[in-house]
């Protein structure tokens, strides 16, 4: 996120960067950026980070924000996830996030603005797992990234890994943190 981070900052807003731990179960990680949260800031996480950012919005209707960008999250599940978590070294590495491979719902029930981002170049380790539905990014698939009640939702050319490296990603998200909106 560092480079997103420094792209946004040009700008002209002011990111401060949360660090999860991937393996904990996701309330831990939703609980701390809870507590790392001040005044009304913009939301923008990629994969599971993205994740977090949803469901502690979704558990903190308190917590003030502003617009809120998901890039490559898979909110609804992931296949590729699933099919790691089928081997043993693959459970080691989801650790207690596990669960939120399985296939679920997702939806947006608060008023501010949100935009989905998702990558449609099949480049990623998932693909290692089998073939995935298309489109996808190599790890997520669009429809894995959908969020009912969504504002906007976008979708480049790019592989998972680098859509937090992507100068157009960069573009879309601080377009839509000042205007609510991808276009």
């Amino acid at each position: 996120m560092t480079l997103l981070a420094r792209r946004l900052r040009r700008a002209s807003f002011s990111p401060r960067v949360f660090s999860y731990r991937g393996r904990d179960p996701v309330e831990a990680n939703v609980e701390r950026l809870r507590r790392f949260c001040a005044g009304r800031p913009h939301f923008v996480g990629h994969s599971l980070g993205g994740i977090v950012i949803l469901e502690m919005l979704l558990r903190y209707r308190e917590v003030e924000a502003g617009s809120i960008v998901l890039i490559g999250s898979p909110v609804r599940g992931c296949d590729a996830g699933r099919r790691l978590g089928c081997a043993g070294v693959g459970r080691w590495m989801m650790g207690a996030c596990s669960s939120l491979w399985m296939e679920r719902d997702a939806s947006w029930t608060r008023a501010e603005p949100l935009g989905v981002i998702a990558g449609t170049r099949a480049r990623g380790l998932g693909r290692v797992l089998g073939r995935l539905p298309a489109p996808n990014d190599g790890v997520v698939c669009v429809s894995e990234t959908m969020v009912n009640g969504m504002t906007d939702h976008a979708l480049v050319p790019v592989g998972h890994s680098g859509l937090i490296l992507s100068e157009k990603v960069a573009q879309l998200v601080g377009f839509f943190l000042k205007e609510g909106r991808f276009s």
